[in-house]
């Protein structure tokens, strides 16, 4: 019996170590896929997204679409306001990004003041009006200084056969693009 209750003991110990390793590789995987400033997934995060986006077009013909997303004149608002402005405007795009799209689309940082949303079972047309919608919630929110800010936006399809690479490429191109034609 006392062995018994030993081996329980030790049992419940181990169990409860357990469950503690398990919640910090948790906890690590999730810093590890998020974005140091922004509530966002990070670059790492959105190209395994990507990389799955697109097996599934290979596969099941299940359409998505990327949409690559710059604060424009971010350099000007920190020369002007401070970096702690510019961190501010970058969070508050983030979060609007974040507000704006559905759950299982994926809105990441990936640099700077760079932004993309996979959008899950979204052709061309639908991200074209959703980038219009997040230009237009980004716009609609200027800084607590008041201070405004905006996005160009830049869309594209994915193909079966892209890599993220490509398909950053191609969005990246669009929106600058966008960006020239203002």
């Amino acid at each position: 019996m006392r062995a018994d209750l030993d081996l329980e003991r030790e049992n419940a110990v181990l169990r409860a170590y357990v469950a503690e390793l398990e919640a910090r590789v948790e906890r690590l995987e999730r810093l590890a896929d998020t974005d140091t400033l922004t509530p966002l997934a990070n670059r790492r995060y959105l190209f395994r997204a990507i990389e799955r986006a697109v097996a599934q077009l290979a596969r099941h013909g299940t359409p998505s679409a990327l949409l690559f997303i710059d604060m424009d004149r971010l350099k000007l608002l920190n020369d002007r306001h401070g970096h702690s402005v510019g961190d501010e405007a970058l969070v508050q795009v983030a979060w609007t990004l974040q507000e704006n799209v559905r759950t299982g689309d994926v809105a990441a940082r990936i640099g700077g003041d760079e932004f993309a949303v996979l959008l899950d079972y979204a052709d061309a047309s639908a991200a074209a009006d959703k980038a219009q919608q997040l230009r237009d919630a980004v716009a609609a929110r200027p800084l607590a200084s008041g201070v405004p800010i905006s996005v160009s936006v830049g869309v594209t399809a994915l193909q079966p056969t892209d890599t993220p690479e490509a398909v950053l490429a191609r969005a990246d191109g669009d929106m600058y693009r966008h960006k020239r034609d203002r």
